[in-house]
């Protein structure tokens, strides 16, 4: 079972302009690569090579269709991380970052049992091929998984309120 499977309420990356930056940076690839052929000089390949990795990285911004986040009545799932039971969430809370001249939104989940513990279903190893791709979700210390909500279909203050009161409603 993956989050595919998972049933429920989910929410995916959005398209919009967090798309751009991906776009642009593949097609920069191709531009290098031409550049490349054309001129003879190898060291535009390093270039290539610098935005290749650039768009590989930040690939899953572009799937919109797959689920980022989201909770089912066994627990609350992230891509990349797994399924969470309920009763090991001690705190779900929308967190206002300010990150240089703007503010993102994060989703804070703060874990009442070991990360270990908390998974019913763990999907933190993926396909060899998706090593090196964006996760959309971080754990700056032990007990606290944190997920950025901007880039998500839906507003933070929605995603956090469905979350909270899903959370409320199946560990009682």
């Amino acid at each position: 079972m993956d989050e595919r499977d998972a049933g429920g309420y989910s929410v995916a990356y959005k398209r919009s302009d967090i798309a751009f930056p991906v776009v642009a940076a593949a097609i920069m690839t191709v531009g290098f690569c031409a550049a490349a052929l054309g001129t003879g000089y190898a060291f535009w390949l390093l270039f290539a090579v610098g935005s290749a990795a650039a768009t590989y990285h930040n690939y899953p911004l572009l799937e919109t269709g797959r689920p980022t986040i989201g909770a089912n009545q066994y627990g609350m799932f992230v891509q990349g991380l797994g399924l969470i039971g309920w009763r090991s969430i001690k705190r779900i809370d929308l967190v206002p970052v300010a990150n240089r001249s703007m503010t993102v939104n994060q989703l804070q989940i703060a874990l009442a049992v070991p990360l270990a513990s908390a998974l019913v279903a763990d999907w933190r190893k993926r396909p060899w091929h998706r090593e090196m791709m964006r996760l959309p979700w971080t754990s700056p210390s032990p007990g606290v998984i944190e997920v950025s909500l901007d880039p998500l279909e839906q507003l933070p203050g929605e995603v956090h309120e469905t979350l909270l009161r899903m959370w409320r409603y199946y560990r009682s």
